[in-house]
């Protein structure tokens, strides 16, 4: 189990004033992704080949809002 006290937070700059997003912190090999308006909440997390594949599907605009 991953240890969430040692997680440090981190919020995209584009994510404007709100809690409205997700934080993402980096622990242990693992990414951790949590909801900006419960930070103590539950926590998702990623091994490292999961994030990278993620991040690559985002980039790619494969979750890009379709009319």
């Amino acid at each position: 189990m991953t240890d969430l006290a040692s997680a440090v937070w981190h919020k995209s700059s584009l994510s404007g004033s709100g809690n409205n997003c997700v934080e993402v912190a980096h622990v242990d090999n693992q990414y951790l992704v949590c909801d900006s308006r419960d930070p103590r909440g539950a926590a998702l997390v990623f091994s490292a080949g999961d994030w990278t594949a993620f991040l690559g599907r985002v980039k790619a605009g494969d979750f890009d809002a379709r009319p």
